[in-house]
């Protein structure tokens, strides 16, 4: 399975901020390939910026490195790893 950066916490990063991962490389390959492949030209099609984004804490590095989080940060976190 590839890394995508929203894993590093998942592997024992200490955070992680990350657009998506797999789903916003499957959303690129439907916006982007399928057109290509039906003849559109890549400089024509428009930019994709992604609208979603994870925020990830992993609380056992956390621990691990004698590190207190905020708690206003472990309110803005999509996942916690405890």
């Amino acid at each position: 399975m590839a890394l995508f950066p929203g894993r590093f916490a998942e592997v024992g990063g200490l955070m992680s901020y990350d657009f998506g991962g797999l789903a916003a490389y499957r959303q690129l390959g439907a916006r982007y390939v399928g057109p290509i492949l039906k003849g559109a030209k890549p400089a024509d099609l428009p930019v994709q910026r992604p609208t979603k984004f994870d925020f990830v804490i992993n609380l056992k590095t956390a621990k691990a490195l004698g590190i207190r989080v905020p708690q206003m940060l472990l309110v803005a976190t999509n996942d916690i790893i405890e």
